[in-house]
């Protein structure tokens, strides 16, 4: 390993020789100064690791140094050295981006653990991350071979996406292998659940089942509506679990977090099933009996998801709710975004406020299509780094800041998530059998009955009958089903995108999280 370099800047640097002689035991090279202006100069020629700068020195202070100094090495990481504790100072070195705040006179311990902070954070949290994964392993492994519930499994997965974010602070390639082996050995058996509860679950006489897209504003939104203050339910369309963790700060900042829970998509897990289930308080078996105008099955023209606010009023209605006063913004273009912002204090007047918005979705399916999306979000850690600095720099994130100082309410949630697909599975289908890469139905499906869950009747599903004999398909794990016609050409195509509408933790264990505006 490297040695470190510290420059360190006192006009009364003698009577630290012992500090000096301590650090370099420990393995540090120090180079001592007595002004600032001969650090200016210095770190112009010499690399520097980290700097400690006494703030009250004659000529110029440790304040002017550290300004002129982060005006060319914004990176440079600089520790505070000084006697005085009076509030003033330490707001002013925070805001020029000290590293560190030490009050005299220091121990050599102090600084050590300082240096340590800087220097060493990065490689101390990659070993502590490597040795706790290793003990929870086991752990994780009993979980999955113990039969969970749908409980436990939601459990198991928030735990899975905990480690997933912790091991991107590993640096152990080896570590980081064996815990994907472990979730993909997890999605196995989630699969193999799904395919055995998944009927009996959407039977409307199901004693026990997890809370889905259809019971959510019955059971997680319209309990929380009252009257005085405004529920902003925002859907964030195709976001997983781990994408709202990489968001989780940013809402942080201005949102006290009450509740983060997770609920149950339906199959297929694409927005047209799910979305209209979660508005309209039923399943698409329901949805196509009562709206039979409304509802368009996958092969059928027309827009797919035209009509939820209309589902959204009649499950009020039905559930003798219609006095609320709800508001319905959808969310497809920035312009539509920019709107949002301009008016979202006038949705204060009501007592619900639904905003959909797509971006997530089309990010999905634009990766798919253009070759410098599949660069910038190559896997997960990438394609979490782009949802969240979407985000950050998005008109919702304007919106939400605007009326986070009101007395509020946001509930977050999302329709379903997806997967990223690796494993083609070969589909032979009529003309009518649907496109979609993650679930198919049509006439006459030939398919290898171990690689899908299939439902040769959709209503044991909860899902419509588009045609006599039709049947739907699910695809679980990583595959995703290709026709064999140019069939390689297709598998090179949609290899390594992420998609929807099948079975896995990704797709179908999804976030709703309770906030509450910090003002």
């Amino acid at each position: 390993m490297a040695v470190a370099k510290i420059l360190w800047v006192d006009d009364e640097i003698e009577s630290l020789q012992s500090q000096k002689l301590f650090l370099e035991h420990k393995g540090y090279a120090v180079e001592t100064l007595t002004n600032g202006f001969d650090a200016i100069e210095y770190v112009k020629d010499n690399l520097v690791d980290v700097m400690l700068i006494d703030e009250s020195m004659p000529g110029i202070t440790g304040l002017e140094t550290l300004a002129r100094i982060k005006e060319q090495y914004s990176q440079l990481p600089v520790i505070l050295v000084t006697k005085n504790e009076t509030e003033n100072l330490m707001d002013e070195a925070i805001g020029s981006q000290i590293a560190d705040y030490l009050i005299k006179p220091v121990n050599p311990n102090q600084v050590l653990l300082s240096l340590k902070k800087i220097i060493d954070n990065k490689r101390l949290v990659a070993e502590k991350t490597t040795s706790a994964y290793q003990q929870q392993f086991r752990e994780l492994f009993m979980a999955l071979n113990s039969n969970p519930d749908h409980n436990e499994w939601m459990e198991l997965y928030k735990k899975l996406v905990y480690w997933e974010l912790e091991m991107e602070k590993s640096d152990s390639p080896e570590m980081r292998e064996v815990f994907q082996t472990q979730k993909q050995e997890a999605n196995t058996e989630f699969c193999k659940y799904i395919s055995r509860n998944y009927a009996s679950w959407v039977d409307p006489k199901a004693a026990d089942a997890p809370i889905m897209s259809h019971q959510l504003f019955r059971f997680k939104v319209l309990p929380h509506v009252e009257k005085g203050i405004p529920v902003f339910f925002l859907l964030i369309d195709n976001l997983r679990y781990d994408q709202w963790k990489a968001i989780q700060p940013i809402f942080a900042e201005s949102f006290r977090i009450q509740e983060e829970e997770t609920f149950y998509s339906i199959l297929p897990t694409a927005t047209q099933y799910c979305r209209n289930a979660i508005f309209a308080g039923l399943m698409p078996v329901d949805i196509e009996k009562q709206f039979p105008q409304q509802w368009k099955n996958d092969d059928e023209e027309g827009g797919k998801n035209l009509y939820e606010e209309d589902f959204f009023r009649a499950q009020l209605k039905r559930l003798r709710k219609e006095d609320t006063r709800f508001s319905y913004n959808k969310i497809l273009h920035h312009n539509d975004g920019q709107q949002l912002v301009a008016n979202v204090h006038n949705l204060l007047q009501n007592d619900l406020n639904i905003i959909v918005y797509n971006f997530v979705d089309m990010l999905s399916h634009a990766r798919t299509e253009m070759e410098v999306l599949k660069e910038l979000a190559s896997d997960e850690t990438s394609y979490r780094s782009l949802t969240k600095s979407w985000f950050e720099h998005s008109p919702l994130h304007q919106a939400l800041k605007k009326i986070a100082e009101k007395k509020v309410k946001v509930i977050l949630a999302t329709d379903h998530g997806s997967v990223r697909v690796n494993t083609p599975r070969k589909v032979i289908g009529d003309k009518q059998t649907t496109t979609n890469l993650r679930y198919k139905h049509g006439r006459n499906l030939n398919f290898d009955p171990k690689e899908v869950l299939a439902f040769k009747d959709p209503k044991e599903a909860g899902l419509p009958v588009p045609n006599v004999n039709s049947s739907f398909i699910f695809a679980k794990d990583d595959d995703f089903l290709c026709y064999p016609n140019n069939y390689n050409h297709y598998v090179n195509y949609y290899r390594n995108t992420f998609q929807h509408g099948g079975i896995s933790l990704e797709e179908m264990i999804v976030p709703i999280i309770k906030m509450v505006s910090k003002g």
